[in-house]
């Protein structure tokens, strides 16, 4: 076998042969340290060493897929595009059912926690109101910490980070797995239930793309569900499109937004599009439209319990008259520089919470509990105790709800006030998050909330999201940042109201848009949900400027709030465009030895011993004189290939090709990508010692047509070409003639700033 002083850098699975220099690159990212079981893999969350695997979405052309394709009948592609859109309406109708289960236990449980505070705070028993209230909030919050500590820790937070890293070629751990879907449902029903500052959307983005994974795993030997149509699913290609089409059914659930969801997953969620995922996902989220509204139907007779027309989100605002003038322009210019900033700084602090509960986090499931009790025992006291300082307000004589209100939800909650009055910051506090969204965001109510109240919601909203964030349940930034966002739009329409002609709901519609923008630097996508949750397409004008200028500001101080996520996380994400200094490196720079490679008809014992040494995923297969007149590259084969070919055991004590051995004995779909966990692992071949000598054709299952380079390529061309493809491995080859027929691979790994700059560290200043 041929080595050559280059490396096969696979996937952050290995590290370099100089300790001094991999502990050094350790210790200059200070953040966080895990340590594997195997002493060949160090993960440190935003280093350049990592445990992940990448995704194959690579067709790997070799004579068993060109056999297999070449054998199928018309009726089996058709099957084959059948079962796509088969599996596209099972998704709208399980992330469908999931909303609206969401929200009918969200309903009934909260409403359950405050018609039970409300029902002692009329009896005057203060004390009892808060301890039933907080003694409520703490075993929702304590029941949801438990699930994700001890079942799914890969199911705390959004999700949508996870998400986008997986659809950009992420093999991140249990991200998608039934227990994190499990964990995700009702750990958001219990964190949302116990009041915190969380939203149960961006859990619905993660919940769907596990439901979709679920469906796409191609069958399950173990259930007896192995139907021959599921088979032509076990690839990475149409899980990454079913995974891309449970996004956006998620986005539809949670918002009521079929064609925001679509949007959604073409701005922010997918790396790669085509047309026809566009038509599925399009598809997916309709059938969630039609899902939601049925159940709505039937919810609004009564029979889903306290769940009523509150229940999944819907701020209609039509009722109000759109006119603007100059002043208006203005004050939405205000509102777009004002969500920047407030966006950008949002970011940061969520950034550093972040990073401090996850040291705190590594210490033990208990003090992941002990963390999410006590955010939420600071939740109570804020929401109950912060209502006290407001005044009661004489309730307005023309109104037509009940005022006070003593229901669960409300404008003119009655708090300890007297008759004939309310506590506005109560109105606020003691409802759910869509409650006092949708008290914020009701027009023709001028003087409902004090500047004051508004203030104090604003700064506790604010401070309360961002604390929130990163705690053991799962957790939405929708909805907190919608919260605040709505609250300084009222607040500076208050402001604005001597010579404003909007709505001060308006106003706070205009201010949750500024915020979103700040925050998650998205724009069409943003805009269409809010259209749709608001039912106003007279606004599109100014909710377009205030996005505009809101992403426009934050993107001057940092990146949104996901990306930053992702780089936290240590999820290596390639980005769509290349780092500038990249126009400054050439491909063969950031290679480095020895790389392994195989001949096409290799021994046994070095097959695996390469295996066995090393964490690459793919190796580079060379012929030689007698099979080739000079040495050349013949392609790629890929380490699930090689464990199926070895156990299989078509072996030779002569090297010579096998002929058709291999394709008469296996299938193309004896190589498809199991589902997770569910591979052959190499203590499952049976390789005895007198087999080590023998000799294995590699030719019948190597990747004949891998896409390569040529070593004089700038790396920031590379970049491109390997995201826009969605490759796991791109070889490259030399300039000139006379050497050997590759340079070496590069993979994920090598295109991360902090690979590049660990082994370039002048390269940054350049221009």
């Amino acid at each position: 076998m041929d080595q050559e002083n280059q490396v096969l850098n696979d996937d952050y699975d290995d590290i370099e042969s100089d300790t001094g220099k991999v502990f050094e690159r350790i210790y200059s990212q200070p953040f966080l340290i895990k340590r594997r079981n195997t002493t060949s893999q160090i993960a440190i969350v935003g280093a350049n060493v990592c445990p992940v695997e990448s995704l194959d979405y690579e067709i790997a052309e070799n004579d068993l897929f060109k056999q297999d394709w070449r054998s199928r009948k018309k009726i089996q592609i058709f099957q084959y595009v059948l079962l796509k859109w088969v599996f596209a309406l099972i998704i709208g109708l399980g992330t469908g059912l999931v909303g609206i289960f969401n929200n009918i236990a969200v309903e009934n449980i909260a409403g359950f926690k405050l018609l039970l505070t409300t029902e002692l705070m009329l009896k005057h028993k203060y004390y009892k109101a808060f301890a039933a209230y907080a003694g409520c909030n703490l075993g929702l919050a304590a029941a949801a910490a438990a699930l994700c500590a001890f079942i799914a820790p890969a199911a705390a937070g959004s999700g949508i980070p996870e998400v986008k890293a997986y659809l950009n070629g992420v093999d991140a751990h249990s991200i998608l797995a039934p227990s994190t879907l499990f964990v995700k449902i009702f750990g958001s029903v219990l964190g949302v239930s116990a009041g915190f500052v969380v939203g149960k959307e961006g859990p619905m983005v993660h919940t769907g793309a596990c439901i979709a994974s679920l469906i796409g795993q191609g069958g399950s030997r173990k259930y007896h569900l192995t139907w021959r149509w599921l088979r032509y699913f076990k690839n990475d290609r149409d899980r990454r499109d079913l995974i891309t089409c449970g996004a956006a059914a998620g986005v539809a659930a949670a918002f009521r937004a079929p064609v925001g969801g679509v949007l959604f997953a073409l701005e922010e969620a997918a790396s790669w599009w085509r047309s026809a995922l566009l038509w599925r996902t399009f598809f997916t989220t309709a059938v969630v439209a039609i899902v939601l509204r049925a159940f709505i139907q039937l919810c609004s007779t009564g029979t889903c319990g306290l769940f009523g027309k509150g229940g999944l989100i819907m701020y209609d605002v039509s009722a109000a008259k759109v006119t603007y003038s100059a002043p208006d322009i203005l004050a939405v210019i205000l509102l777009g520089i004002i969500g920047g900033i407030f966006g950008s700084l949002y970011n940061y602090l969520v950034d550093k919470v972040l990073r401090t509960y996850s040291i705190i986090n590594e210490r033990g499931a208990t003090i992941k509990i002990l963390l999410v009790i006590t955010i939420s025992l600071l939740t109570s006291i804020c929401s109950y105790g912060l209502p006290w300082l407001a005044t009661c307000i004489p309730c307005p004589a023309d109104v037509s709800a009940s005022c006070p209100n003593t229901d669960v939800s409300g404008n003119y909650k009655s708090f300890q006030c007297p008759s004939g009055r309310y506590n506005d910051l109560a109105s606020l506090f003691l409802n759910t998050n869509d409650d006092a969204i949708r008290n914020l965001l009701s027009t023709s109510t001028v003087n409902e909330f004090h500047i004051s109240s508004l203030l104090i919601f604003f700064v506790a909203v604010y401070c309360l999201g961002i604390i929130t964030y990163g705690i053991a349940i799962p957790s939405g930034l929708f909805i907190p940042v919608i919260l605040a966002g709505a609250c300084y739009g009222r607040l500076v329409g208050r402001l604005f109201e001597p010579i404003s002609k909007l709505d001060v709901g308006l106003f706070a519609l205009l201010g949750a848009a500024s915020f979103l923008g700040g925050t998650m630097r998205m724009t069409v996508s943003l805009c269409v949900i809010l259209l749709e949750l608001t039912n106003d397409l007279l606004l599109l004008p100014l909710v377009m400027l205030v996005l505009l200028i809101s992403k426009t500001v934050g993107d001057i101080f940092n990146k949104g709030v996901y990306d930053q996520i992702v780089k936290l996380k240590g999820l290596p994400y390639m980005e769509a465009h290349a780092e500038p200094y990249m126009k400054h490196i050439v491909a063969r720079d950031v290679v480095s030895g020895p790389l392994i490679t195989f001949s096409g008809v290799e021994k046994v014992g070095n097959i695996l011993h390469a295996l066995r040494t090393t964490g690459h995923n793919g190796f580079p297969v060379i012929d030689e004189p007698p099979f080739s007149d000079a040495p050349e590259l013949c392609g790629l084969v890929l380490r699930s290939h090689l464990l199926v070919l070895l156990k299989g055991k078509i072996f030779s004590r002569d090297r010579v090709l096998a002929g058709d051995k291999v394709l008469h004995r296996f299938s193309e779909f004896d190589f498809a990508k199991a589902g997770s966990g569910k591979g052959i692992k190499l203590e499952d071949l049976d390789v005895q010692e007198e087999d080590m000598d023998i000799y294995v054709d590699l030719h019948h299952i190597t990747n004949a047509s891998p896409y390569t380079v040529v070593e004089t390529m700038s790396l920031a061309k590379a970049a491109v070409l390997f995201r826009q493809l969605g490759l796991r491995h791109m070889c490259v080859v030399p300039k000139s003639q006379g050497r050997p027929p590759i340079v070496g691979i590069l993979t994920r790994h090598d295109f991360m700033p902090e690979h590049v700059l660990g082994l370039y560290p002048h390269i940054r200043l350049r221009k």
